[in-house]
């Protein structure tokens, strides 16, 4: 470990991550003692998604650099070497959330309250200076030895006026994360209040509020309701039911609509005052992205919005007699009829009106559909779908990452219109091929014209194969002549170059089909992806080594692809996954 850092010293490690080092340091100039956060700077031709890590590096200290708060870890500089980028923080000397509710450690109920506060006070101090967390969870809030709290690791957070990391991209923890991150949609404050109150839930059960892997999170999330937590503990009084409910409505207008009025609503749950509830859209049913309709929360009691209070003075007789007139207005039409000699008619009802039914929408033209899936799932990151269309459905097919890029498709999905139906039939795949996908993504649409497709495809039709198999490919040109290049991309990075037009070769016939054999499958087994590129013109200018890092590989293969299609030249793609497997 280098002594230095800049001005700084480096003292100690405090932890290391995937994405870098904490060291403790001091600053030898106002002798003071720091925490020091260091990532990697990307070379030149790294991944896009580390450069990502890089760019989300410098937001951290650009958003926490400009929040100076007692429940917020402060951050006072930000510098990069060569090899290193790095942020000067406040020292905190205590542990994190995550560390003492993962030693199963359970706080008393107003401890839970002040702990709350102090993260809520923190949180609207951020908000009001345009600052959205968007990963509050245990992990991100530290503990200082006098059990005060600072909400720290704003890597992720949305600035106000920042163009980074917008509305289609899903980033959070998933058993933390809003309807609306697992949506792809912009986010708001409200997104930490959903968040915080995930975190309240944990505090006062002992769990999260739901639970499993990534897509089974995100399901429960936009279409369940957590148990109530007083009937997972004694401890927790009824009234902080609502208080979690509303904060975990699931359209933000439910929620509480700032940090301080979550924090009120939390302190009169714990005095015994009345808490107000969720709005009855809310409360009584909750519509999420697939227009479903969920039934209120079990064990919590649907309440309507609160009503004006009364006027002072007003005699007690006109208030009953008031509220008998509404009740008869809530019935339907009433008139009350008086002769003049004083007896009182009896009543006569009459029903109200049925409206008439509302006219059905017009059905979507196919142009209007195809529009509507290519601007929901055209762009999505770690994807390569197509998809064709009937009158009746549409079929989406094709692969998705798993994990967030899987969850991003299912979200997209279920915010397509009620009246336009989709079948889909997308494989997952799992390894480090997001970085491939996206190189080749643009020069597919979702609705390429059959003519104008490039096939691919293992020999029979498989998807799986075994140890001893025959890896076979069958290519079919486009509707253009055109020269082909076929990679083969492994788990550890390494990219084979399966088939390449030779040099000075004439270009392949529109329509022509080439089978090529690869080898034998072998250990090690897992999920492999080929990709194929047809272009009008030679991707390179020479033949490239028979195999390579796709790191190296995928920015050459990028530039490539553009050049043809600025010159006016045709590029069609495509992309299959292949699992292996022992006999």
């Amino acid at each position: 470990m280098a002594e230095h850092l800049g001005k700084y010293e480096l003292l100690q490690v405090l932890g290391r991550g995937a994405m870098g080092t904490v060291y403790e340091g001091f600053d030898p100039i106002i002798s003071r003692r720091l925490a020091i956060k260091t990532v990697r700077v990307p070379d030149v031709g790294d991944t896009g998604s580390q450069q990502e890590a890089l760019a989300r590096f410098k937001r951290e200290a650009q958003a926490a650099g400009r929040l100076s708060h007692p429940n917020i870890v402060g951050v006072f500089d930000y510098g990069e070497t060569s090899e290193l980028a790095y942020i000067i923080m406040e020292f905190v000397d205590g542990t994190t959330l995550k560390h003492v509710v993962d030693k199963k450690e359970r706080f008393e109920l107003r401890e839970i309250v002040r702990l709350m506060e102090g993260i809520l006070t923190g949180l609207q101090y951020s908000h009001d200076r345009g600052v959205v967390h968007r990963d509050v969870k245990p992990a991100t809030i530290m503990l200082t030895q006098a059990g005060e709290v600072k909400i720290a690791d704003f890597g992720i957070a949305r600035i106000e006026s920042s163009s980074m990391t917008q509305a289609g991209a899903m980033l959070g923890t998933p058993s933390y994360m809003s309807p609306e991150q697992f949506m792809g949609q912009t986010v708001d404050a409200r997104t930490d209040i959903y968040s915080a109150g995930v975190l309240l839930y944990q505090l006062l059960t002992g769990e999260k509020p739901f639970e499993g892997g990534l897509t089974a999170i995100m399901h429960k999330v936009l279409n369940s309701e957590p148990l109530p937590p007083s009937t997972l503990s004694v401890n927790v009084p009824p009234a902080f039911d609502a208080v979690v409910l509303r904060a975990m409505a699931k359209r933000p207008a439910g929620r509480f609509q700032t940090a301080t009025e979550f924090a009120t609503a939390i302190r009169n749950a714990f005095e015994n005052k009345d808490v107000a509830p969720a709005y009855p859209d809310e409360g009584d049913a909750t519509v999420v992205a697939s227009g479903t309709i969920l039934p209120p929360r079990p064990g919590v009691p649907s309440v309507p919005r609160p009503a004006e209070p009364p006027k002072k003075g007003a005699p007690v007789a006109i208030l009953g007699a008031l509220a008998v007139v509404v009740a008869l207005l809530a019935g339907g039409a009433f008139v009350l009829l008086k002769p003049s000699g004083g007896t009182p008619a009896p009543a006569v009802t009459q029903a109200a009106p049925t409206p008439p039914p509302a006219p059905a929408p017009p059905p979507m033209t196919q142009a209007d559909r195809e529009s509507t899936l290519t601007a929901t799932l055209g762009a999505l990151p770690c994807t390569f779908l197509s998809a064709t269309d009937s009158a009746s459905k549409a079929l989406v097919s094709g692969i998705a990452g798993v994990g967030e890029p899987q969850a991003a498709l299912s979200g997209a999905l279920g915010s397509l219109p009620a009246g336009l139906s989709v079948n889909t039939n997308v494989q997952t795949i799992e390894g480090p091929y997001c970085d491939a996908l996206d190189a080749i993504r643009p020069y597919h649409s979702l609705f390429t014209p059959a003519s104008m497709q490039l096939g691919l495809n293992l020999a029979g039709g498989k998807t799986t194969l075994h140890a001893g198999d025959l890896i076979s490919i069958t290519n079919k040109l486009p509707g253009f002549s055109g020269y082909l290049e076929t990679d083969y991309f492994s788990a550890d990075g390494t990219v084979y170059h399966a088939y390449q037009a030779k040099h000075g070769a004439k270009p392949e016939p529109a329509g022509d089909a080439k089978t090529t054999p690869l080898g034998t499958v072998a250990a090690p087994f897992g999920t492999d992806m080929i990709l194929s590129i047809a272009s009008s013109s030679p991707l390179f200018a020479a033949p490239r080594a028979d195999d390579e890092n796709a790191s190296d590989y995928l920015p050459a293969l990028r530039g490539a692809m553009q050049d043809v299609a600025t010159a006016g030249g045709n590029v069609a793609v495509a992309a299959i996954p292949v699992v292996t497997e022992p006999k």
